[in-house]
C-alpha cells in the first residue's frame, strides 16, 4: 500500500483521486513490501508529503515533473509575444556592444594603451597608477592576450555604463519614496541572490546565442544591484540638518537633489560603481558560455581542453584587469572625498 493511501481514504477523496482500488502498487518500494508481506509504512520511514509521494497514492495530484514541464510550456507559449516587446528595447544594447568591441579592436595598440594611460591619469592623478596600467597592458599584449583583453574591457565599459545610467535614477527614486524602496528591495534581493547561471536560462530561449544582447542583459542584471543600493543609501544618509538648511534657502526638490544630496552622496555612489564594475568583470567569464568574447573565452578553453597554462594566464589577466579597474575607481573616489573636505 502506498504511504498516503489511508489519508486519502479517511478524508473521503478516493473517488476524486480516480483510484477505486486504493492506490495500488505505484512504486518499487510497494512491490518489495508486498513480496515481503509487509505493507505498512512506519512513522520513521514516512516521506515528506511531496508531489511525487502524494501522486503515488492519488493519481489526480500532479508529479513534480508536471510542474516543471508546465513552467517550461508556459514560458514557451509567451516567448514569441515577449520577444516582440523585449527585442526592440534591447537592440540598442547589441549595437553598443558591437560598436564598442569593434572600436577597442580597431584602434592600434600604440594608440589605445597611451590613451588608457591618459584617462587613468585624468581620473586618478597618480603616476604610479599610470605606470601600473602600462605594465599590465604591456604584459597582456606581450603574451598575445591583448585582443581578448580589449574585448573584455569593451564589454565592461558598455555594461557598467548602462548599469550606472539605469541604476542611479532607480536609487534616487528609492531614496525619495519609501513605497518605491519597499517595492524594489525584493527585486534587488532576488537579483543579488540568484546564481549567475540562472540569468542565462530564460535569455537563451529569448535571443539567439550570436546576439550580444544575450550576455549583455545577463551582465547588467547581475551587476546593477550595488549601484542601486548604494545610491539609495548615500542619499538617505545625507545629514538632515543640511536638508533643512537647503529648505531654509528656498531650494526646490530638484535643486536639493542636484546641488546638495547627489554631491554629498557621491562617495557612496562611486563605491557602488566600483562594485558594479567588479561584478561585471566576474560575470564576463560565465557569459563566455553564451558566446561573450574576451578573456573568459580563454578560461573556458582552458577548462574544456585541459590547457592549464592558458587557463592560468587568462585567469591572471582577469585578476590584473580587476586590480586596475578597482584602483582607478578608488582613486577617483579618493579625489572626490578630498575635494569635499
Amino acid at each position: 500500500m502506498a504511504t498516503y493511501d489511508n489519508f486519502f481514504d479517511t478524508i473521503g477523496l478516493r473517488d476524486w483521486c480516480g483510484d477505486d482500488e486504493g492506490g495500488g502498487l505505484s512504486s518499487m518500494a510497494d512491490l518489495m513490501g508486498q513480496a515481503g508481506g509487509n505493507t505498512d509504512t512506519t512513522l520513521w520511514d514516512m516521506p515528506f508529503p511531496s508531489l511525487d509521494a502524494l501522486h503515488d497514492s492519488c493519481d489526480a495530484i500532479p508529479q513534480s515533473r508536471d510542474l516543471t514541464q508546465g513552467l517550461e510550456q508556459g514560458f514557451l507559449a509567451i516567448k514569441d509575444s515577449l520577444k516582440v516587446v523585449v527585442d526592440p528595447l534591447t537592440q540598442p544594447l547589441s549595437w553598443a556592444l558591437e560598436n564598442a568591441l569593434w572600436l577597442m579592436q580597431a584602434v592600434p595598440w600604440f594608440i589605445m594603451i597611451p590613451l588608457l594611460m591618459v584617462i587613468t591619469y585624468a581620473v586618478g592623478r597618480s603616476l604610479k597608477l599610470v605606470g601600473l596600467v602600462a605594465l599590465v597592458f604591456g604584459f597582456l599584449a606581450f603574451i598575445d592576450f591583448y585582443e581578448h583583453t580589449m574585448q573584455t574591457l569593451a564589454i565592461i565599459f558598455v555594461c557598467a555604463f548602462i548599469c550606472v545610467l539605469l541604476g542611479v535614477p532607480i536609487g534616487i527614486a528609492m531614496s525619495r519614496s519609501d513605497r518605491v524602496q519597499r517595492t524594489m528591495i525584493p527585486v534587488l534581493d532576488m537579483l543579488q541572490t540568484l546564481p549567475p547561471f540562472v540569468y542565462l536560462i530564460p535569455l537563451i530561449f529569448l535571443f539567439s546565442v550570436t546576439e550580444p544582447k544575450l550576455y549583455g542583459i545577463a551582465i547588467i542584471l547581475y551587476a546593477i544591484v550595488p549601484v542601486v543600493r548604494l545610491t539609495d543609501l548615500g542619499i538617505r544618509l545625507v545629514d538632515q540638518d543640511v536638508i533643512e538648511a537647503a529648505d531654509a534657502f528656498g531650494m526646490t526638490n530638484r535643486q536639493k537633489l542636484y546641488k546638495v544630496q547627489i554631491p554629498l552622496a557621491l562617495p557612496n555612489i562611486m563605491a557602488g560603481v566600483n562594485q558594479t564594475i567588479m561584478m561585471s568583470l566576474a560575470m564576463v567569464v560565465i557569459a563566455s558560455l553564451v558566446s561573450a568574447p574576451g578573456l573568459g573565452v580563454l578560461v573556458l578553453r582552458g577548462i574544456r581542453s585541459l590547457e592549464l597554462g592558458v587557463g592560468l594566464l587568462s585567469g591572471l589577466g582577469i585578476v590584473l584587469l580587476a586590480i586596475i579597474l578597482d584602483r582607478v575607481t578608488k582613486a577617483a573616489l579618493a579625489r572626490i572625498n578630498a575635494s569635499q573636505k
